[in-house]
């Protein structure tokens, strides 16, 4: 495979797991998941893990994920990459492990003493990108091993953590939110 269609298949299908934890940020509010319980003193997720937010998040990562397949014939011609279909568990599987693997975070960051919004470097990068990656080989087995090839997986892991800092400067600035990381 060559350079462009390793990081056009990349950007392709990490796509849906890119989409949720921004769509939760415009979306949150509402009742925090650990509804204020504590453990040792600490909450357990904290106010910005809520049910509205997450329930978004997966929504607007399906729903996109959904989108990609309608357009993928035009997608692949256009760039002359052939971009890979998604099954129906890879829709589900890649934004719920997303926004797992940012509750799971947010579980550890409030563990190691860290309050909402502090900076856990490559944590805060790559968390949901390695539990939507699990949960999508759990789910699509099949799908995950012929499309995530080493090349592919590769290109994300350098590639992810660029997005990560570029769209949490963005939504910094654009007041979305409290903290640029």
């Amino acid at each position: 495979m060559n350079p462009l269609a390793v990081v056009a298949t990349a950007l392709w299908v990490m796509l849906p797991a890119y989409v949720p934890n921004n769509a939760a940020v415009l979306a949150g509010g509402g009742r925090p998941i650990d509804a204020g319980r504590t453990l040792g003193g600490r909450r357990l997720l904290g106010d910005g893990k809520t049910w509205r937010g997450t329930a978004v998040g997966v929504a607007a990562g399906a729903l996109l994920a959904l989108a990609l397949d309608a357009v993928r014939p035009a997608a692949s011609a256009a760039l002359g990459v052939s971009l890979p279909w998604f099954p129906l568990a890879a829709v589900v599987a890649l934004p719920a492990g997303a926004m797992l693997g940012d509750i799971l975070a947010s579980f550890v960051k409030r563990r190691t003493g860290r309050e909402r919004g502090a900076s856990f470097p490559l944590l805060d990068q790559l968390d949901f990108v390695v539990v939507a990656l699990a949960l999508t080989a759990l789910s699509a087995p099949e799908w995950f091993a012929a499309t995530f090839t080493l090349p592919v997986l590769l290109a994300i892991l350098v590639l992810t953590p660029v997005l990560h800092v570029t769209t949490n400067v963005g939504a910094y600035y654009l007041g979305y939110k409290e903290e640029p990381w």
